[in-house]
């Protein structure tokens, strides 16, 4: 199993965010999160509109606008967050019900529909909030200085 492009950048872009902002009141841009980790604006504004239709980030329109985090990092839930960005977490054809010569003796699709349950129990025990507790070497990993933000890089530190 793999997961996609657009999960990652979910995850490196709450981590940005919660890494930047220990409080509120920073605001971040999409440039900022894209260029820390190399990645594309394009995919990564996607991504940043998925995660503020579920409240993940917000975002703050205008001229000192930017994201910041929707919620709390501890309320962000990292097994909910994988069920809404991956768009298919068919293992096998047979999970959707497609032909297979051997379906009603099969014992593989229980047993991988087990593997993604497990997998799934796991990242529901965790939140954002665990991925930060080193937020300190994160935040430095990414350029960001620890408390200042945004606000480091001569950006608003409010809107």
């Amino acid at each position: 199993m793999r997961l996609t492009a657009f999960t990652d950048y979910s995850l490196r872009a709450l981590m940005y965010l919660a890494a930047e902002q220990p409080g509120r009141e920073n605001l971040a841009r999409i440039a900022d999160i894209a260029a820390a980790y190399g990645i594309s604006e394009a995919h990564l504004t996607k991504v940043v509109y998925l995660l503020a239709q579920g409240g993940e980030i917000e975002t703050i329109r205008g001229r000192n606008g930017g994201l910041r985090l929707g919620r709390p990092p501890d309320q962000i839930n990292l097994g909910q967050l994988i069920r809404r960005t991956e768009p298919d977490l068919t293992l096998v054809e047979c999970f959707d019900g497609g032909a297979c010569r051997v379906d009603t003796a099969c014992a593989l699709k229980h047993v991988l529909h087990e593997a993604l349950d497990a997998f799934l129990a796991v990242l529901d025990r965790y939140t954002l909030a665990d991925l930060m507790a080193p937020r300190r070497d994160i935040a430095a990993l990414l350029g960001l200085t620890p408390g200042r933000g945004s606000a480091s890089r001569g950006l608003p530190s409010s809107a």
